[in-house]
């Protein structure tokens, strides 16, 4: 017999299922702690539940939590019937969802939309250490316009390759071994594509004696003692055979497909997030919607964003592409 609590397949029965408090609570309940409940800041499993505000208090550290503490959603006045369709939407949208759009659907303001958004990219973050191998194309491309000033520095990012001031994405493309599988990506913002940035990102995402696709530029080259690295010079060909980096350009289309046609105008310092978002759904694209969804909510503990770091993601931003 199917649970009473199972996840919906449409957004349309999302929205139904989760009317009530009571089925949120208790589905975010299950979904962060499945062996039981456990304080979020001692880990006592000895607590108390008070039904009437839905709130527990542990007997260890005598403190009192929600399922709210510790994860994106904490301080958040929204209910969870607001966060669990916005869940739904962003993370299985093929090209993103505004936060004008969001808002509409939604009926809260922009400003809380975008926010909202943004604590949600930081979840679909894999934050994955693990080395990708076996046959593996990297490529970098060029985002946005014009890098502004700042007001703590002067100057602008010096031109190089591509069009001037734009900001430069790097991505490692692991192929997939058998039909049955799918090629999964890695991608981030990186100061410049010059060599010695290029090959620290490459050592630190991709396994030694790893096949390596890349273009002809001179950024890749200096690898061949420790990759088998093999490059295709675009302006004669775009593949020769296996080598080619034809899987990254098709990431860099879907990328750029939700920036310029769903989020118009990304600055520098958020851009990243905006990669995370379409990192997971390419990554899990092989899942349906209710796999993406729980995927997602899966990872909410203990990532926090709160305003005022949003707010100020320029600095980090700056810093690294603007030394001191």
């Amino acid at each position: 017999m199917e649970s009473e609590y199972a996840t919906p397949k449409t957004l349309q029965e999302v929205i139904l299922h989760f009317s009530s408090d009571d089925v949120c609570h208790e589905f975010m309940t299950n979904m962060r702690w499945p062996n039981g409940v456990a304080c979020p800041r001692c880990g006592d499993t000895a607590v108390g539940f008070v039904k009437t505000r839905r709130i527990w208090n542990c007997k260890g550290c005598k403190k009192q939590f929600t399922v709210k503490v510790g994860t994106i959603f904490e301080d958040s006045p929204l209910k969870f019937q607001t966060w669990l369709p916005a869940f739904w939407l962003l993370a299985n949208a093929k090209n993103g969802i505004s936060s004008c759009e969001l808002a509409r659907s939604l009926d809260v303001t922009q400003k809380t939309a975008w926010f909202m958004l943004h604590r949600i990219r930081t979840v679909l973050e894999t934050g994955s250490v693990e080395k990708l191998s076996g046959e593996v194309e990297a490529d970098e491309t060029y985002v946005g316009g014009k890098v502004r000033n700042n007001k703590r520095r002067i100057g602008k990012v010096k031109a190089g390759r591509g069009d001037s001031g734009k900001t430069v994405v790097f991505a490692v493309l692991e192929r997939a071994e058998h039909e049955f599988e799918a090629s999964r990506v890695q991608a981030t913002v990186v100061p410049s594509a010059k060599k010695t940035v290029l090959s620290k990102e490459i050592r630190e995402r991709i396994s030694e004696f790893t096949t390596l696709y890349t273009d002809s530029w001179k950024g890749y080259r200096g690898l061949s003692s420790e990759y088998l690295h093999q490059f295709v010079d675009h302006t004669v060909t775009y593949a020769m055979g296996q080598v080619h980096t034809n899987g990254i350009e098709n990431f860099w289309s879907l990328l750029k497909r939700g920036l310029n046609g769903t989020y118009i105008s990304v600055e520098p310092f958020h851009l990243k997030r905006y990669i995370d978002e379409q990192v997971f759904r390419f990554n899990n694209r092989d899942d349906d919607d209710a796999g993406r969804f729980l995927v997602a909510l899966e990872n909410t503990e203990g990532r926090r964003l709160t305003y005022d770091e949003l707010t100020t993601s320029y600095e980090a931003y700056y810093d690294m592409v603007l030394p001191r």
